[in-house]
């Protein structure tokens, strides 16, 4: 994640030369980075205001449906930028977009098995 902070300031202190290549580094060293951080422990909350919205249903349900919705939109964005672009660096762009979804994926993954471990249950 540092690197993904370190290539999404770079076109500031460089002026704005190579945007779309340090944006495009940025957005996968971030997929990289997140991929990484599905690999914690999901019977654990980090901090409060995680465990308010894992214990509340209505909450994770709307957490997790409004992050699976952005995922989607990244990854099709992704392919259609694969496959539709005529040039190279939208191209490059649209790989940058498509390793950030694969690793919200497994974000996406993690927050299904942490809302399954901490949500309480209620009475049917």
């Amino acid at each position: 994640m540092v690197l993904a902070l370190f290539y999404g300031y770079k076109p500031l202190f460089n002026g704005l030369e190579n945007i779309l290549a340090d944006f495009n580094h940025a957005m996968i060293w971030m997929g990289l980075g997140i991929s990484f951080s599905t690999l914690q422990d999901t019977t654990k909350i980090q901090n409060k205001r995680s465990l308010k919205v894992w214990q509340n249903p209505k909450y994770a349900k709307v957490f997790i449906y409004t992050f699976a919705l952005f995922t989607l939109f990244l990854l099709v964005f992704g392919i259609l930028g694969i496959f539709l672009s005529i040039s190279e660096v939208l191209k490059e762009i649209a790989f940058g977009l498509m390793v950030l979804a694969i690793g919200m994926l497994g974000m996406l993954k993690a927050a299904k098995e942490m809302a399954e471990h901490h949500t309480f249950k209620t009475s049917e």
